[in-house]
């Protein structure tokens, strides 16, 4: 499997992970509040259950948003790859880092801006080193288009 892939299913896992534990991390359940050196358990379980799923997820969303018909993949990719990292983020603070919530600019939460911010700049360093596609400059799209 290629690194981008399996870089992509972890990530998908921990959203996973954090979205379901973070659901259930407020509740008067003490079993499901229950760690191991300050992981929830919860998180663990669905860790390794979302690793096993998340290439199916992938794939599903691939199919919902027609990946393979689109003459050009570039722009879903990244949309994609944008959000497996926005949303990581956001679910680490959720569960790991909820001191972090409480910050606001303007009446926004600022873990939401930040992890926008760094979204957006790890797409364009994943793009960068992830993503392989024809070198079409300006000035070959110009001279294809003279012929």
């Amino acid at each position: 499997m290629h690194l981008s892939k399996w870089i992509q299913n972890t990530l998908l896992a921990f959203i996973i992970a954090t979205s379901v534990t973070a659901l259930f991390q407020s509740t008067n359940f003490t079993w499901m509040n229950a760690s191991i050196f300050h992981i929830p358990v919860l998180f663990i379980i669905l860790m390794f259950v979302g690793l096993v799923i998340a290439e199916d997820v992938r794939n599903s969303f691939k199919k919902v948003l027609w990946f393979e018909k689109r003459e050009d993949k570039r722009p879903i990719w990244q949309v994609g790859v944008g959000m497996i990292f926005y949303f990581a983020q956001v679910g680490f603070v959720e569960v790991f880092a909820r001191g972090l919530m409480t910050y606001n600019l303007g009446g926004m939460p600022l873990y939401l801006v930040f992890s926008f911010l760094n979204a957006f700049l790890l797409t364009v360093i994943f793009e960068e080193i992830f993503y392989k596609e024809k070198q079409n400059t300006a000035a070959n799209f110009k001279f294809k288009k003279l012929k």
